[in-house]
């Protein structure tokens, strides 16, 4: 057993995640038919504002939804991403307008250093994935702080507000051998906190090894209400890619002699929200799953305008 300082290291870095909202049309229980509305294309925004070390800048993504039984090759899937948007963020001092940036519009050399970021393949990569970046780094970030929203596109105003909460940071990290029969390859992480007594609190984390991008578990998101206040101690799974080559025997454990990337975060309630609904929805397919309506703090539209408080960690998985 190998007890680990915490020491934060990672660089800022550029990422992109891309929403899909699932809904199941059967049950088990009484059926659910979306109604026409729900079934007519709107504007769907995900977009966050970090702070803390290894934070991101501001990113916001605006796509358009689709049907749940849609076929989505890369010309449709370009055609998901909205151009031409108006996106700013006031962050209690300014206004500041995000920078619209394309893949396609960017030169060749700087475009394959944008996909290596966003965990893409640039020898493959047939989509203009658009987005929108405060890329000057003219808005304050800082915990407490409030920041409002707003995408003006086609007509349409869509608004949102979250703040960045206090984070909790991890304290300690344990590299423990799994349980099972001895082995020399895999390791798993253990970690603790001080939960912040008297408020509820709610996380989030991604791992990674070091040249690769973060990625988040399958069920991402947890709240406090077991440990208000306590100093709680948990095993850190590794994430896996949804749709990656992984077995029961290696889920969730790191390879030794690598480098482990632990992004660790603190949201607010509406954050948690909706990735606490949008996983139970990504988890829970099946001809039996129940529809699972996804949480969203956008007026005017859906998805998600979320506020991290964050802390990244580097960590060496120790050789037997």
């Amino acid at each position: 057993m190998k007890l680990v300082n915490r020491h934060t290291s990672l660089g800022k870095t550029f990422f992109l995640v891309i929403i899909f909202f699932v809904g199941f049309l059967s049950s088990c229980e009484e059926p659910y038919t979306p109604s026409t509305s729900e079934l007519e294309q709107e504007i769907v925004v995900e977009g966050y504002v970090e702070a803390g070390t290894g934070a991101n800048p501001v990113v916001v993504i605006i796509t358009k939804s689709i049907p749940f039984l849609s076929e989505v090759g890369p010309e449709k899937f370009s055609e998901l991403f909205v151009k031409g948007a108006s996106v700013s963020v006031f962050d209690g001092d300014k206004t500041v307008s995000l920078i619209p940036l394309c893949l396609n519009d960017l030169p060749e050399e700087i475009k394959k250093a944008v996909a290596e970021a966003l965990n893409l393949d640039p020898d493959n990569l047939t989509a203009d994935i658009c987005i929108y970046a405060d890329i000057l780094n003219q808005i304050t970030r800082e915990e407490g702080r409030r920041y409002d929203l707003t995408v003006e596109v086609e007509n349409k105003k869509l608004t949102a507000t979250t703040t960045i909460p206090y984070h909790v940071p991890l304290d300690t990290f344990v590299w423990m051998d799994p349980p099972g029969d001895p082995n020399d390859t895999l390791a798993r992480l253990t970690v603790s906190f001080q939960d912040a007594p008297g408020v509820t609190n709610y996380y989030r984390y991604f791992t990674a090894e070091v040249g690769s991008g973060l990625v988040a578990p399958f069920s991402s998101v947890v709240d406090d209400i077991l440990f208000d206040g306590k100093k709680f101690e948990f095993p850190l799974q590794k994430a896996e890619r949804r749709g990656g080559d992984f077995t029961p025997e290696t889920f969730g454990l790191y390879k030794r002699g690598t480098t482990a990337v632990i992004k660790w975060c603190s949201i607010d309630k509406e954050h948690f929200d909706f990735w606490n609904t949008r996983d139970f929805a990504a988890n829970s397919g099946g001809p039996f799953s129940t529809y699972t309506r996804i949480s969203t703090n956008i007026k005017g539209g859906l998805g998600i305008w979320g506020g991290y408080a964050v802390s990244t960690d580097t960590i060496p998985v120790p050789v037997k």
